[in-house]
């Protein structure tokens, strides 16, 4: 960055900081006891700053990078500053925590956008910036940095493997994708995206290759219809890649440090007897196709004041009318798959705390055929994610696809936490909206934001069997 956006970016990183340690300070003089999942999370916590590792809480089922990753930030501080009591790891320092996260996610998230849109690098500063801003305030994220758990972290860590893949650094990229699955197991997902990216530009470059040895035009893959014929066409370059030696060697050279990582990985579920670390009655897998579908309706009211406009609108009505026959069968499919495979959480229907709780209660609840009326809000809302893709290869969607489909499909609880990393994910590689677009969608994430919190501090209430106080949350 120049000289000017170095500034710009400085006092945007200060500004941020400082109106997240001021809401961070009305969360924590609230909400001053442990809340939710940090009933399980802050007790962990405290006994690795005590330095009793070798006691695990069974009610957990992630692995201990949170709690590691505090204690390595924690401890320096307490030398330094002599500090003894209560105040070492207790609830708020060990919160604090995350809004660290929530900075160099900030800082991640821009570098991202500068490598990830070269083209635009000189002159598009302002949407650069403000891009970074919105995305670091996603509200699902944003809300999480004032409290103890482990998607801060788990983001941050993610990220910064996929910007270390981006520049090259595989083995830096391999070891910071480590650190995120220490966070949360489904990471190995966007660490294999990582890997897959490589995979997708060594494709690319294979098929440039053998166009231009055809003497052909020298399109990518991204603009071969679809159609049999050019399913038929991918499917069988697609064979070939993967049977030829050549090939496979120079994926192998290139992506052996995530290999290493997935096979390590697959040794931890042999040992483990499973992914889930500890209690598993509540985490159980299954194949619950219609999350994908609530990820695209999701992601459509996120990121709408950036992804959609009239002339997408326009090209999806001219497509239903060139392709009926396929959105037909897509519409027959998505039937099939609300009807057959849709699975509900005991949590969704028991824990009127979070915000899925009311979504399913008063839409999906009210009638049986609601679920089915609502495929055509789904078709649309995934046309329109992958029209957003629509200057990236075939190869790399298909890899962010299949990616996606196994971070949320075997997932039976709907959880918006789950969506943060694919959502990021998506945002990132869109096209840089204009800057009347940005300020829309910073309003509505700040908006959101602002509602969110002002009804987890004030809006209170109770359970008839209960004493303690609840509070609504993602």
């Amino acid at each position: 960055m120049d000289k000017f956006e170095g500034y710009v970016f400085a006092a945007l990183c200060s500004t941020n900081f400082l109106v997240s340690c001021l809401i961070f300070s009305k969360v924590t003089r609230e909400q001053r006891e442990p809340y939710m999942d940090e009933i399980f999370h802050i007790p962990q916590a405290q006994k690795y700053c005590q330095g009793k590792f070798s006691e695990w809480d069974p009610m957990i089922t992630t692995p201990p990078g949170l709690y590691l990753a505090s204690v390595g930030v924690i401890k320096p501080v307490v030398w330094l500053a002599d500090l003894t009591g209560n105040v070492v790891c207790s609830t708020a320092m060990l919160r604090f925590i995350n809004l660290l996260f929530n900075c160099g996610n900030l800082y991640l998230i821009y570098l991202l956008l500068c490598k990830l849109h070269p083209r635009e690098k000189t002159r598009t500063a302002s949407r650069r910036i403000l891009s970074a801003l919105s995305l670091s305030i996603f509200p699902v994220l944003y809300f999480f940095n004032f409290l103890y758990y482990t998607d801060a972290g788990s983001t941050f860590f993610i990220l910064f493997a996929y910007l270390m893949t981006l520049y090259g650094c595989h083995k830096a990229a391999a070891l910071l994708g480590v650190c995120s699955v220490l966070f949360r197991q489904t990471n190995i997902i966007w660490l294999a995206f990582c890997a897959g990216t490589l995979v997708a530009a060594k494709m690319d470059e294979a098929w440039r290759v053998e166009h231009t040895k055809k003497k052909e035009e020298k399109s990518p893959p991204s603009q071969v219809p679809l159609s049999f014929g050019g399913v038929k066409k991918v499917l069988l370059f697609s064979v070939e890649f993967f049977t030829s030696p050549g090939h496979v060697k120079a994926v192998l050279l290139a992506a052996w440090p995530y290999a290493a990582v997935a096979g390590g990985f697959l040794a931890f579920i042999v040992w483990n007897d499973g992914i889930v670390v500890g209690d598993r009655t509540s985490h159980e897998a299954c194949l619950n196709f219609p999350q994908i579908f609530y990820f695209f309706c999701f992601s459509l009211f996120l990121s709408f004041p950036v992804s959609v406009c009239y002339q997408r609108v326009i090209r999806f009505l001219q497509a239903l009318r060139k392709q009926p026959v396929l959105f037909l069968l897509l519409t027959v499919v998505s039937l099939l798959l609300v009807w057959k495979f849709t699975y509900i959480h005991k949590y969704l229907l028991a824990d009127n705390r979070h915000y899925p709780f009311y979504v399913w209660k008063n839409l999906f609840r009210r009638h049986e055929v609601i679920r089915f009326l609502l495929i055509p809000a789904y078709i649309f809302a995934g046309w329109n994610f992958l029209d957003s893709f629509r200057s990236r290869s075939l190869f790399w969607t298909l890899a962010f696809l299949s990616c996606l489909l196994a971070s949320t499909i075997p997932q039976k609880l709907l959880e918006f936490r789950y969506f943060i990393v694919p959502y990021l994910m998506y945002r990132l590689h869109m096209p840089l909206p204009s800057l009347p677009r940005l300020v829309v969608e910073f309003l509505l994430y700040a908006a959101v934001n602002a509602a969110t919190i002002y009804v987890f501090i004030a809006k209170t209430f109770r359970w008839p069997n209960s004493a303690d106080t609840q509070r609504f949350m993602w």
